[in-house]
């Protein structure tokens, strides 16, 4: 297996909106972040990606461009930017964009023009289709695909002026681009290299694998019951039939000329071959995808991801262990995470959040996160062990996100009249929505936890665990055990020093029948063996030693600072949510 610089760098996300605010008007901006590269330095970090800061009116918080090359004076400037890249080169570390050209704002000047008339030169840039009619002669959408931050409605938009629909899969302030369309492709790939020639060192891309539609835009399946409108139409764009021809020009135009780091947000693929021909060492368009299993493990199969369905640590080894082994044997690669902006807080989704066991199930994840092969994305408070705000929190005041807004209101309009489905719709809400992973980065225990100045009112109401739960503790913490950030600290380190293992290294399953405990061995060419042993239950767990696993000491656990005294052989005793990380004989 190939080295690279990317394989072992470790990636922190930035949701610049909610990590630290400078100017005082409650939103997060890059001199709030600049401000804070000592403390992500010392944590391990080599790239941030940094969600979009480009302009935006903000409809899904900048994932709605409306000028690719300017930054939203939100955040701050064009040169704030060029002063954060300075900073990061100072010490070593990188920035990455990320590329959301799925589709625009409605504000973009593109879309600005296409919708002016049918005859605009720009009118082909998107994706126009003339109306259906109801017996009584009213406009319908063009076929009966739904939106995916919302699929009680249409994933098209009328324009009243030109009579015809665009699509606009996300919301109807996010028209879709038309990637048949080579001069669209063209300027995709001029901004690509605008930001590259500014010094960025690649690019997260979102929803990439949607890029390309199924051109007859025939109706979906009637997924969601008989009684439903619209109905999800991923089959017909997700990994569609030009995805690969797409994403080959971007590679052969503009990523191979600089050595960029790629990873795709590719939802809703599952096919293994057509994942490994995305990310296969030398022929693949990207290094690596978002693989989306395991945050997709409570969805129910075949519905949309704002539901829920019960797991089991099995599930979650089966995942882990199949893509572990999936790209070494067919020379792809991982990337590795738990957490991102679109996802609840790990520490609530997986393991237990109540005090506790708080620190206990987040430290777990981290070591599962820090020893697996792959490149690693921590999410900005991830490391602190921040989880979902409280189940109290108002849906019609507190969430600030659309997907939850559009989910809420389709639920009070389904089952408004129903107490116990509307109970199982806010239970669904509290446990899966984006929000969860939005709330202000807590830095402190002063007001506002230190996101921004006291008397300042931040864009979105900050956890109120914040006293306990915040940076400034966690990095002066002196107990008996390490904090949450210390703790990946520490991970994050050892990761680094024995990389022939823990990102290149041979991966094995252990006892992978376990109820409780899943166990993996990693394997490299100059450290040797470890084994990995995560009890992923909120009970005492007896695991039982292997005879052929000869572990030869416990190096480190998620109990104790120092070597955990548990039996080098037989039955291993572990508490709730405890980890263990031994190192083998030979």
């Amino acid at each position: 297996m190939s080295e690279s610089w990317w394989k072992e760098a470790v990636v922190y996300q930035v949701y610049p909106s909610s990590f630290k605010d400078t100017n005082k008007d409650g939103w997060g901006d890059i001199m709030g972040i600049t401000s804070k590269l000592d403390y992500l330095k010392d944590l391990g970090i080599d790239i941030l990606w940094v969600s979009p800061m480009y302009k935006s009116p903000q409809a899904d918080m900048g994932y709605d461009i409306s000028d690719y090359k300017a930054i939203d004076p939100i955040y701050g400037t064009n040169e704030d930017l060029d002063r954060l890249q300075s900073e990061l080169k100072k010490r070593s570390m990188k920035l990455m964009m990320d590329l959301v050209v799925n589709h625009t704002s409605e504000q973009h000047a593109w879309f600005v023009e296409s919708r002016s008339s049918r005859t605009n030169p720009k009118r082909s840039w998107y994706i126009w289709k003339d109306p259906k009619r109801d017996e009584n002669g009213k406009p319908q959408p063009p076929n009966n695909w739904s939106q995916i931050l919302g699929e009680a409605n249409s994933a098209w938009t009328y324009d009243e002026e030109t009579e015809q629909y665009y699509l606009s899969l996300f919301t109807p302030e996010q028209p879709d681009l038309n990637w048949e369309n080579p001069d669209v492709r063209a300027a995709v790939h001029d901004v690509m290299i605008y930001w590259l020639d500014k010094g960025a060192c690649g690019y997260r891309m979102d929803v990439i694998n949607l890029i390309s539609k199924d051109q007859r835009f025939p109706d979906a399946e009637p997924v969601l019951g008989p009684d439903r409108k619209y109905h999800p139409g991923g089959k017909y764009f997700v990994n569609g039939p030009r995805m690969h021809e797409y994403l080959q020009e971007i590679k052969h135009n503009v990523l191979e000329k600089y050595g960029a780091i790629t990873v795709g947000e590719m939802p809703g693929v599952r096919d293994v071959d057509e994942i490994v021909r995305t990310v296969k060492s030398g022929t693949g368009e990207l290094n690596m995808i978002f693989i989306f299993d395991i945050v997709d493990i409570d969805n129910v199969p075949g519905k949309v991801r704002m539901t829920l369905q019960d797991w089991s640590v099995k599930d979650l080894g089966r995942i882990v262990s199949k893509w572990q082994r999936v790209m070494r044997e067919r020379d792809g690669w991982n990337s590795v995470f738990c957490e991102n902006h679109d996802n609840p807080r790990s520490v609530s989704r997986y393991t237990d959040d109540s005090d506790q066991s708080r620190t206990y199930g987040a430290t777990l994840l981290a070591l599962m996160e820090t020893t697996l092969a792959g490149t690693l994305y921590v999410y900005q408070g991830e490391e602190l062990g921040m989880r979902n705000f409280p189940k109290s929190w108002d849906p019609l005041k507190d969430y600030k996100d659309i997907e939850a807004i559009n989910f809420w209101k389709k639920s009070l309009d389904l089952y408004g009249d129903d107490p116990e489905e509307l109970a199982r719709q806010r239970k669904v809400l509290e446990r899966k929505a984006r929000d969860h992973a939005r709330t202000p980065m807590q830095w402190n225990a002063g007001p506002n936890a230190g996101f921004a100045d006291e008397g300042v009112e931040p864009w979105m109401r900050v956890n109120d665990d914040y006293r306990e739960v915040n940076a400034e503790k966690q990095l002066s913490d002196d107990s008996e055990g390490l904090s949450v950030w210390q703790f990946w600290q520490r991970g994050l380190a050892n990761r680094k020093m024995h990389h022939d293992v823990f990102t290149y290294g041979d991966f094995e399953a252990v006892s992978p029948e376990s109820e409780q405990v899943f166990a993996y061995l990693r394997t490299g060419k100059e450290s040797g063996q470890w084994l990995i042993v995560l009890n992923f239950s909120g009970e005492e767990a007896a695991w039982e030693l292997p005879e052929d696993v000869k572990v030869e000491g416990w190096m480190a656990g998620n109990y104790t600072k120092g070597k955990p005294d548990k039996p080098l052989k037989n039955s291993v005793v572990l508490h709730p949510w405890e980890g263990l990380l031994g190192k083998c004989v030979g």
